[in-house]
């Protein structure tokens, strides 16, 4: 399960794949799962947040703490998560501005990685059974009724963002279910992932600075502790859903990925790249003082005749090569390490 020798290039490698995992965790409609998924990742990722436990414990609170970090794997996650803390205050600022000013664009690449990624997971499964196809239906419409659920307004109560961590981790336990998108139906995208994430960078800034004039600013330390909480809840929810996920993996895993399949091919509603934007008053937080405005699209069908909307289904190909390339690549880097092992 846990590969034995990595070279620097690996090391490298999964430091870039949990830059990705955090850019499309940003994301709304994209999930981290399906970047761990076809990165090849998954499963050792499950495993080691499975590692997570009472045997783990007793090696921590004995101080016994290398062997700790060896038997959660913990250079494999230390590394990933790295990459998606980058992430979180680089790339998935780049994409903040890449939506913002060619959302059509972005968005019909992520489709394409999406569609990319529904043939990388059914490639994987082998033959389909009755069993499979009424699972894959049912992941399906799961799915379908999460993109159909109306949106909440915020609330920055931390019992409710406590849950909201809890669940926002499931786009990177569960491929084809998006974190951000949950986020944004629970209606704490905003707070959680622009607001509370700026504070903490600004937060940074000050300090280095010198200043903390920050630490007598209310909504700046509320903001930070909408974050801790949200990160506990994360974390919890990280944990929790791992072993749920490790037990079904290897009690029942042809008809897991089945219903993964589903939930997948149901995540293409979410990103469908021709929307109109539908603009509705709701209250945003008690921190935004009143009424806000939430956007929200509709989704309809395109006029081909149009040139940006040629130029979208360009970029629908180039996310279909996108996942295409990073399987070739998983393929073979693991006929190369299977090459290493015979010698």
């Amino acid at each position: 399960m846990i590969p034995v020798n990595r070279s620097i290039f690996d090391y490298i490698a999964l430091v870039f794949k949990g830059i990705l995992m955090g850019a499309a965790n940003k994301v709304p409609g994209i999930s981290g799962g399906v970047i761990a998924f076809v990165g090849g990742f998954y499963e050792e990722f499950i495993f080691s947040l499975n590692r997570f436990n009472l045997k783990s414990l007793r090696l921590f609170i004995s101080f016994r703490w290398t062997s700790f970090f060896k038997y959660i794997n913990g250079s494999f996650l230390t590394l990933l998560i790295t990459g998606m803390l980058i992430s979180y205050f680089s790339v998935a600022k780049v994409l903040d501005y890449l939506i913002s000013n060619y959302e059509l664009y972005v968005w019909s690449t992520f489709l394409g990685m999406i569609v990319g990624s529904v043939y990388y997971l059914e490639k994987q499964f082998g033959s389909w059974n009755n069993t499979a196809r009424l699972s894959a239906f049912l992941g399906l419409l799961a799915g379908l009724s999460i993109s159909m659920i109306p949106q909440m307004p915020a609330n920055d109560n931390l019992y409710y963002v406590f849950f909201c961590g809890v669940i926002s981790v499931a786009g990177m336990t569960l491929p084809g279910l998006s974190g951000s998108f949950l986020l944004i139906i629970l209606g704490n995208y905003v707070l959680l992932l622009v607001d509370a994430v700026n504070a903490l960078y600004d937060t940074f800034v000050y300090i280095l600075k010198a200043d903390y004039s920050f630490t007598t600013d209310v909504e700046h330390i509320r903001l930070l502790k909408v974050l801790v909480v949200f990160t506990l809840g994360s974390m919890t929810g990280l944990v929790s859903l791992s072993h749920l996920l490790a037990f079904v993996l290897k009690k029942y895993k042809s008809i897991t990925i089945a219903v993964l399949i589903g939930f997948v091919a149901g995540s293409l509603m979410v990103i469908w790249p021709w929307k109109n934007p539908v603009y509705e008053n709701a209250y945003h937080s008690e921190l935004s003082q009143g009424l806000a405005q939430v956007k929200t699209f509709q989704n309809y069908w395109p006029d081909f005749g149009q040139r940006e909307n040629l130029i979208a289904l360009g970029y629908i190909a180039l996310g279909i090569i996108i996942v295409l390339g990073i399987d070739i690549y998983g393929r073979r880097r693991k006929k190369q390490s299977s090459i290493r092992a015979d010698r």
